[in-house]
């Protein structure tokens, strides 16, 4: 079978460690980096009459984070496998929005209420999924409770959830909304 050229780039940029060593080396350091400049955990620094966070401090640990972490294959195993999925869940979601702004009369498409929290809580659960599966925890969880399913030890977890989901339910506050008409009848 022939290979084509554009296969034969992607075989290339793959055996020279494009794909294990610059991509998630730029990944973690983008977000390192993002994430120190914005929390500004170096503090700033006085710049005429601006104040600028100290980017020499947080580039150079960004850029050290980034080394440990292409230096473990592990990690950047993980990376692979997290990104490659979470990007798959993305893909999902577009085209779920894509089909209900089809199936929409007129305007923007936007979830209203509830459903925007469900489907950021079903998409959050999702991606600890992924994460949960790229490190081996799910298949061992899932292999577990096949093993033990009728034992007291799983019901006893099962009993613990369900009561901590019972006292966060219980003891959640009430909306703004309730509070401002129970201010506006009395």
């Amino acid at each position: 079978m022939a290979e084509t050229v554009l296969g034969g780039t992607i075989a290339f940029l793959n055996e020279i460690g494009v794909y294990d060593v610059i991509l998630p080396f730029l990944l973690v350091f983008t977000i390192v980096f993002a994430i120190l400049e914005k929390t500004k955990i170096f503090g700033v620094e006085k710049v005429g009459d601006q104040e600028v966070t100290r980017k020499n401090m947080n580039a150079m640990t960004a850029f050290v984070l980034a080394f440990f972490v292409i230096a473990s294959s592990k990690l950047v195993a993980l990376i692979n496998t997290v990104a490659s999925q979470a990007f798959l869940l993305v893909l999902l979601v577009i085209l779920f929005l894509m089909l209900a702004g089809v199936l929409q009369k007129e305007g923007e498409y936007e979830l209203m209420g509830g459903w925007k929290k469900f489907f950021m809580a079903v998409v959050f659960i999702i991606l600890v999924l992924i994460f949960l599966n790229a490190l081996g925890w799910l298949q061992t969880g899932y292999e577990f409770l096949a093993d033990y399913w009728n034992t007291e030890a799983v019901s006893a977890i099962i009993l613990i959830i369900l009561i901590i989901l019972f006292m966060a339910w219980i003891s959640k506050s009430p909306k703004e909304g309730k509070k401002k008409e129970e201010k506006g009848d009395k």
